[in-house]
């Protein structure tokens, strides 16, 4: 099992899965979005993981969403563009296990991955 958690510092569900694995005795990369971000490499990775659908990564809720006017962009490559540009963007956590992704908590998955990694 190979687990990168990509968070953003003051998120309580980005210290829920944390707590997660730590529990579990299962060691994890920890990355932080909003000082290392996410290279084109993991970010294509992580958007294929999780049905191809970018705008699953997006956090509408987070300031920079309307400051730089993401709902308003025509394009999904001008989006996309922004969201690689501005890792603030990024919904959290993003739990990366391999080519599998969640995004936000998703224990019933991460116990999945558990399970099959135990057989």
């Amino acid at each position: 099992m190979n687990i990168q958690i990509f968070v953003k510092s003051k998120s309580f569900d980005c210290k829920k899965a944390e707590r997660f694995f730590k529990e579990r005795g299962i060691k994890y990369q920890r990355i932080d979005l909003e000082d290392k971000g996410m290279s084109k490499g993991e970010y294509t990775s992580v958007k294929a993981a999780v049905g191809g659908d970018f705008h699953k990564l997006i956090d509408t809720k987070c300031k920079l969403y309307d400051k730089l006017f993401i709902a308003h962009l025509a394009y999904p490559s001008q989006i996309e563009e922004k969201l690689i540009e501005n890792p603030g963007l990024f919904a959290a956590p993003i739990v990366r296990n391999g080519r599998a992704a969640t995004v936000g908590v998703d224990e019933r998955t991460w116990k999945k991955w558990i399970d099959e990694d135990g057989k």
